[in-house]
């Protein structure tokens, strides 16, 4: 059953939906992406194999001129080696980008001698980076390939060169939480930005979430009520239902959750309108409820999941 959140939590959806960051793959066309991502928006630059650290670099130096915040992805196991390490560093440095997410990476065979991301880490402590904030990953619902043991361990180490974490894609809210009471029982401090899939078709969405490891979760989503029907119709999934089912855990100060990570699949134009929309009748049902009833505040989020899940 869905939590309903209290006044409070239902203002921090909103706002963590208003500020979220959005995941972009550095593929052709990209300077249509760009220009279709409003001036602001911190946009994140994926790394991977197929691309190497040079596309992500492209990419992110578009972005800075187009006039978003940038975090670039830097994959571990792509760095042939510590000189490469100190370019990479010194080309984001002068483009003013104080934000970087680092992740192990997918490469079957590591560039160099990084397998892992807290070797990059380890490393980065002993330079003059320069960087204000450091990101890394995290599994809610474990990895296909490492143990929970070792995930946990490996937060621990990357945590002391670290100032948030982002959590892979999560479908399902109550894993979600009691993964993220346990970390925190287990020591980890580290803010969380947590792994939104963005609204796309809810048959694509399935496809992409099976190639990206998380079929755990996107079994869990299969099993929700509606979710057959919504496929027959060619519905959409639905993020802020997942924001509403963590209820007033969002903003609990025990849990530090400080943000999304909206995987957009570089879906832009429809990730972008979701925020909007949502954004908009946000805000309308925010003046509607300064002179509403207990009772009509919950009339209207009800009218506003309805109204969103048109994006």
């Amino acid at each position: 059953m869905t939590a309903q959140p209290s006044g409070n939590a239902d203002a921090a959806v909103a706002a963590l939906i208003r500020a979220a960051n959005i995941e972009l793959i550095p593929l052709r066309r990209a300077q249509e992406k760009l220009d279709a991502v409003p001036a602001g928006t911190k946009i994140t630059i994926t790394c991977s194999p197929k691309f190497g650290l040079e596309r992500t670099l492209e990419y992110a130096e578009l972005a800075v001129k187009a006039g978003h915040e940038v975090v670039p992805h830097l994959a571990a196991r792509q760095v042939a080696g510590k000189a490469e390490l100190r370019d990479f560093l010194r080309r984001i440095n002068d483009l003013g980008i104080t934000d970087l997410y680092v992740i192990g990476g997918d490469a079957d065979e590591p560039a160099g001698r990084y397998r892992e991301a807290a070797e990059i880490l380890e490393d980065l402590a002993g330079l003059d980076h320069g960087l204000e904030r450091i990101g890394i990953g995290c599994y809610p619902e474990g990895h296909p390939k490492i143990s929970d043991d070792a995930l946990l361990d490996a937060l621990r180490r990357k945590q002391a060169h670290a100032t948030y974490m982002v959590s892979q894609l999560c479908f399902d809210a109550t894993a979600l939480i009691r993964w993220l009471r346990a970390t925190r029982a287990a020591g980890i401090e580290l803010p969380l930005r947590v792994g939104l899939a963005a609204p796309l078709k809810t048959t694509r969405l399935v496809e992409l979430s099976l190639k990206i490891g998380v079929g755990s979760s996107i079994r869990y989503l299969t099993k929700q009520r509606g979710f057959v029907g919504n496929i027959l119709v060619g519905g959409a999934y639905q993020p802020e239902q997942l924001l509403y089912a963590i209820g007033d855990d969002i903003d609990a100060d025990d849990l530090g959750i400080e943000g999304l990570h909206l995987f957009s699949f570089n879906q832009v134009d429809i990730t972008t309108a979701w925020q909007r929309r949502f954004s908009e009748i946000r805000a309308t049902v925010s003046i509607s409820r300064s002179s509403s009833s207990q009772n009509d505040r919950t009339s209207s989020q009800h009218i506003l999941l309805a109204r969103a899940s048109k994006c």
